[in-house]
């Protein structure tokens, strides 16, 4: 009998990950246990030395004793949690990394940890398009301007209006999973579509859009979208310099990762009329504190980092794990494992 703790929250529910693991795992004598965590209701945070986590050491504690499979996608595995869980086997997370927990340290405990690429990358290149479009056309100003009782013609003059996508060229820093689905998306446009990516190949952009250098894409693109990782070199990639080198009425879309973006230098440049607008829905601290600039300055749509927030994404996200978890039961290598020397040195896999 395999205990499996589901460590579920209000998005990736305890129910998914346990239904899909029940369809994966037939013929193998698994037992439940649940624990919800209180994400996305209370903020996820750094817990201990992990980020993004929900939760509290001690409660996942408690409730892995006994437990050889975790299925989760926020609870926080750290060097506290590993060390007082010796049953522990397979760290299951139903997020597209394993930014909730300490690898080296699963490492050495013996603890594979495993992810779910990919899960939201639909949601988020279709809410990256809704973000182009909102910011272009203003549809949020517009709408709460209807809603106050204004009707706002001024919107329509000549001055005032936004591009289309139709004949436009845009940016996308970053070709990978939600990045080339938008290339892709952006072709039904009509728009011409260039890439930054170090890492993207001739054969990856299949003609649906032309890779250039950095400089270029600043000086050529009426939108730039944002989907690299976040790492050293990409900490701060668009600052003061990079926006004064775009087109004066251009638009940033971030969807990726708030440290991606001088923040400052982006209101900086809306409130001096340089860029046309943008759309966030990440950001450097979050919630977005009281007093932040973001909040005053003009022409900026935001969405609570939800951009990958579908049923789908859910759903997608526990066969994902539970995938993994029947791979784990059968001896098989996991699919998408960031460790898999941690089983392998105890002679699991």
């Amino acid at each position: 009998m395999t205990r499996i703790l589901a460590a579920g929250d209000h998005f990736v529910l305890n129910d998914l990950l346990t239904d899909a693991i029940g369809r994966e795992v037939t013929g193998h004598s698994v037992s439940y246990s649940e624990l919800t965590l209180p994400w996305p209701v209370v903020p996820f945070g750094r817990i201990a030395e992990v980020d993004e986590a929900s939760g509290t050491e001690d409660e996942l504690i408690e409730a892995l004793q006994g437990v050889e499979v975790c299925v989760t996608q926020m609870a926080p595995l750290t060097e506290k949690v590993l060390k007082a869980c010796p049953d522990l086997k397979l760290f299951c997370i139903s997020r597209g990394g394993p930014v909730n927990a300490n690898i080296e340290a699963a490492t050495r405990h013996g603890v594979a940890v495993t992810s779910a690429p990919g899960r939201n990358a639909a949601a988020t290149a279709e809410h990256t398009l809704g973000m182009m479009l909102a910011a272009m056309r203003r549809i949020p100003q517009t709408n709460a301007d209807l809603t106050a009782g204004t009707w706002r013609g001024d919107y329509y003059m000549y001055g005032n209006v936004g591009p289309e996508l139709e004949g436009s060229t845009v940016g996308l820093v970053g070709y990978g999973a939600i990045g080339s689905r938008v290339a892709r998306m952006l072709q039904g446009f009509g728009a011409t579509v260039l890439v930054y990516d170090p890492y993207v190949t001739d054969e990856a952009l299949a003609g649906r859009a032309r890779k250039v250098e950095f400089d270029e894409l600043l000086a050529r693109s009426a939108v730039i979208s944002l989907h690299a990782r976040v790492t050293p070199e990409t900490t701060g990639m668009i600052g003061a310099e990079q926006i004064a080198a775009m087109q004066p009425g251009s638009i940033i879309i971030n969807c990726a990762r708030g440290a991606l973006l001088d923040y400052d230098a982006l209101c900086d440049a809306l409130d001096s009329g340089h860029l046309f607008g943008a759309a966030f829905d990440v950001f450097p601290q979050e919630p977005i504190p009281a007093g932040s600039r973001l909040l005053t300055t003009p022409n900026i749509v935001m969405t609570p980092h939800l951009a990958g927030a579908s049923k789908a994404t859910a759903q997608k996200a526990a066969r994902i794990v539970a995938e993994d978890v029947r791979r784990y039961l059968n001896g098989e290598p996991l699919a998408h494992c960031a460790n898999p020397e941690a089983l392998m040195s105890a002679g699991t896999v």
